[in-house]
Formats: C-alpha cells, structure tokens, sequence
C-alpha cells in the first residue's frame, strides 16, 4: 500500500508542477487561455495573480516531493492535507472542477496513505 500511495503522491505533485507552469509561464500564451477559457484581456489583467498562485502550486509539488524523498509521514500528510484544502476552497470559490482535479485526487492520497501504515 505504501507504493501506491506513494505512486498517488507523486501524481498530485507532477499535477502541481503543470499548475505551476500554466499558471507562471503559460497564462498569457494561447495554451493558458484555452485551459483557462479567457480572452487575452482577462489573461492580461490576471497574470499578476495567476503567477502567485502557481508559485503556492509549486510549494505544495515541493512539499510532496520532500515527502516523498524523505520518507516522512507527517511531510506526507501535511501537505496532502493543504492540497486538499486547497482545492476545497477553489472549488467552492473559483472553478467546481478544482474539486476534481485537486481535492479528490488528494483524498485518494489520504486514504492510502492512512492505509499505508496499518
């Protein structure tokens, strides 16, 4: 179990990873637009704010990835746990798939992880 879970965590943190780089680098270039359904003006208007929420994506993929290189449990819950609040709050007050691309994938990851150390 603690394979899968930790399979599961290092999928949360390479999805962190492209928040980050769509939210840092591609937000403004058609890619950001089109994933995020916004003009150019819009993009344009709220690069400033999108770049700090993926350098905030980007600490949650290196909490993970410390994690997972150190074997640590806690470093492991903490962070899966902040993921999932995370996404719980996007979801509600941003976009309702921030539930299923963040929250529930970090859900997955809870369990396992609880059932890892049984």
């Amino acid at each position: 179990m603690t394979i899968l879970a930790n399979i599961v965590i290092a999928v949360i943190a390479i999805l962190h990873l492209g928040f980050l780089v769509l939210e840092m680098f591609l937000w403004n270039h058609p890619i950001g637009r089109k994933t995020f359904k916004m003009t150019q003006e819009v993009a344009e208007s709220s690069a400033t704010l999108a770049a700090n929420q993926g350098l905030y994506n980007g600490f949650l993929a290196a909490g993970l990835l410390w994690g997972l290189l150190s074997g640590v449990f806690s470093v492991k819950l903490f962070f899966l746990v902040c993921v999932l609040i995370a996404g719980i709050f996007g979801g509600f007050t941003a976009k309702r798939s921030i539930l299923y691309m963040q929250a529930l994938p970090a859900v997955i990851g809870l369990v396992l992880l609880y059932l890892s150390m049984r």
